[in-house]
């Protein structure tokens, strides 16, 4: 007991989270007083987690999955390939088997060359998401994100501090008390990121899985950072910089889905041109400057600036990287067949494919150089 109260007087010393001068009986709230962010409120993340987690599945499955199917998405489960322990062994190695392992499992089995490479088809396909869950997918987080960003903008909108990113620090922490509107905002955008880091992997897989686990990860510190040490006001600037974009990319996938390709271009022109300016200029700009040079010059320096700042700069890192990904299907798209072919951060997987008779040869050639696409 002696050794647990230590070390969470170790984790909580003032001398890293806090300003000079500033002890944590100042953050403490008062009968009739100013409300102050409280550690303790960070246990509310977790239920509200589960509960928006669990209105996910009602949107998904009431509203997006019958709108898939009236713009003509299809809700089939995938055929089930004949248990066979041998082929099955065979297809965790190599999920795309050449001709040459195709012969050696026919040897193994009592099927023909046609039959192995059908199950190997079929196993695929059983595997893969279909485009109505990925539709489905994007339009919950199509919701949350239109949903989060316009309800930031109408609370803070008469935020002197939204505009003025001094401001984000002056009065540091009296005069930093917290309206119930930001309360509700910080605590749903950090619930909504806790149920993103545990439903991914169940979700459809993505290509940059680890990109997006760090994401999480760096989005959850800096909430909870924030929170902890009263920068609530700067905190709630990133996070509308980061909301006004990502609703438009889903729109684009959704449009994608359903094969409204003009639609699908035109809404990830706007996501590509607002993630530039929003993440790699306003972001930087006015958020990560007045969090690495403003605070400093108003709050003085604290050890826990530094740890607040990494993750901002790992944001950073992580916005650059995808921004390059957009710059990619973009080039694609114009020198191509000048559609939209892939998404940014999309899944990995392969379209589902349909089983047709073809001989042997064709068939073998298929699996040899099926075409990878992302969406």
């Amino acid at each position: 007991m002696e050794l647990w109260e230590r070390s969470k007087s170790a984790f909580w010393s003032e001398w890293f989270w806090l300003p000079k001068n500033v002890t944590w009986p100042d953050l403490e709230n008062k009968v009739d007083g100013p409300y102050y962010p409280q550690v303790s409120d960070m246990y509310f993340p977790f239920p509200l987690a589960l509960l928006i987690y669990v209105i996910r599945q009602i949107v998904e499955r009431y509203f997006f999955m019958p709108l898939g199917l009236y713009l003509g998405l299809k809700n089939e489960k995938p055929r089930q390939a004949p248990h066979n322990p041998v082929l099955e062994l065979a297809y965790k190695k190599h999920k795309n088997p050449n001709a040459k392992i195709i012969e050696g499992l026919v040897k193994q089995v009592d099927k023909d060359v046609r039959q192995v490479e059908r199950w190997f088809r079929i196993r695929r396909n059983q595997d893969r998401a279909s485009t109505m869950k990925k539709f489905t997918e994007s339009g919950w987080r199509f919701v949350f994100y239109f949903s989060a960003f316009v309800y930031g903008i109408v609370i803070l909108w008469n935020k002197p501090w939204l505009w003025t990113s001094r401001l984000c620090w002056e009065g540091f922490p009296h005069e930093h008390s917290l309206s119930n509107t930001v309360y509700w905002y910080y605590l749903i955008e950090i619930s909504f990121y806790w149920s993103l880091m545990f439903s991914q992997f169940m979700d459809v897989k993505r290509k940059d899985f680890t990109e997006m686990f760090v994401h999480h990860a760096a989005t959850i510190s800096l909430l909870f950072f924030s929170w902890c040490a009263n920068v609530v006001r700067i905190g709630a600037v990133i996070l509308v910089i980061h909301d006004c974009c990502d609703f438009w990319l889903e729109a684009a996938k959704m449009a994608k889905y359903v094969q409204f390709h003009k639609i699908c271009e035109g809404l990830f022109a706007i996501f590509g041109v607002l993630w530039f300016f929003t993440r790699l200029i306003f972001f930087p700009y006015k958020a990560i400057f007045s969090s690495m040079f403003e605070s400093t010059q108003i709050v003085g320096f604290y050890p826990a600036l530094v740890f607040f700042n990494g993750w901002l700069l790992t944001l950073l890192i992580l916005h650059g990287f995808w921004f390059s990904l957009i710059v990619k299907v973009t080039y694609k798209a114009f020198t191509s067949t000048g559609e939209i072919e892939g998404d940014v951060r999309s899944s990995t997987e392969e379209e589902v494919t349909p089983e047709t008779d073809e001989d042997p040869l064709a068939t073998a050639n298929h699996v040899d150089h099926l075409r990878h696409k992302s969406g």
